[in-house]
């Protein structure tokens, strides 16, 4: 046999060695798999905390207007210690980071709903007879309505995706209408 075949003949050999051998595959494979895996895994941790703050969100809209709705007459101190528990209920979140409002919304017997009354927390209280777009369902026509309105924003931002998405805003509200009164009277005013 001339040299020449006996080099083509050993590399043929080594060839179909090589192509026999899979001992390196699954490093290959999971080389490959191993940044798509990460992103998964993380994007998925991202999700579930946006998720989780979003719902804290909705859960202070909702207890804030909840706890002014169940009141006949508050006072300013009493809004406040409202407001504040807006602090447990977004634990663990950041409290300083969530803005919250309660607002008592009257709508006259023509329809049109305008601020009565508002506190804030971490930001300005809605001013005395903003007006107001509420819900047609919640419009009684001819009569006139109290209703209470609780408001978040939360702005979150992502651990590692911020370069992706930024800073999100999460707002919530909601009306209720106050349960023990046909209105909230804000220290010793009548309605």
């Amino acid at each position: 046999m001339r040299p020449a075949m006996k080099v083509i003949a050993g590399i043929m050999r080594l060839r179909r060695r090589l192509a026999a051998d899979v001992r390196g595959a699954a490093a290959v494979e999971f080389a490959a798999l191993l940044p798509f895996m990460l992103l998964l895994y993380i994007g998925g941790v991202e999700v579930g905390e946006a998720v989780s703050a979003d719902r804290r969100v909705t859960m202070t809209s909702r207890t804030v207007a909840d706890l002014a709705s169940r009141q006949t007459t508050v006072a300013t101190a009493d809004l406040t210690n409202i407001l504040n528990a807006s602090s447990a209920v977004m634990a663990p979140f950041n409290p300083s980071d969530v803005q919250v409002i309660v607002s008592q919304v009257i709508i006259d017997v023509h329809g049109n709903a305008t601020i009565e009354w508002s506190q804030a927390l971490n930001t300005t209280a809605r001013p005395t007879g903003q007006p107001v777009t509420v819900p047609s369902a919640l419009i009684t026509p001819g009569q006139v309505t109290y209703l209470m309105w609780g408001e978040a924003t939360y702005l979150y931002t992502p651990t590692l995706g911020y370069y992706m998405t930024g800073t999100l805003t999460l707002y919530d509200s909601i009306y209720m209408v106050p349960r023990m009164s046909t209105c909230v009277a804000l220290n010793g005013t009548t309605c």
